[in-house]
């Protein structure tokens, strides 16, 4: 185990600011255009894609979308 580390109230020293290079939210929050369409899927499908989604803590809906727009990228890619 490493060696317990010894807090103080004494002075720790030079201390400069370190410009935020995080990104805002809003850069975090990427919003694709979405559109909404109606799609019949097998009932195993979604049984699937329900269960994958519940053991990842997301959206199953999501799962698809992603799948789908992954394999919309590799066919894009392909055509070139």
């Amino acid at each position: 185990m490493s060696k317990p580390i010894q807090y103080s109230d004494g002075p720790i020293g030079e201390v400069r600011l370190v410009p935020d290079f995080l990104p805002s939210p809003e850069e975090l929050a990427l919003r694709r255009e979405q559109t909404k369409v109606t799609i019949s899927l097998s009932s195993e499908s979604v049984a699937y894609f329900k269960e994958a989604a519940k053991k990842h803590h997301m959206q199953y809906q999501k799962m698809i979308r992603q799948l789908l727009d992954e394999y919309v990228a590799r066919q894009k890619c392909a055509d070139k």
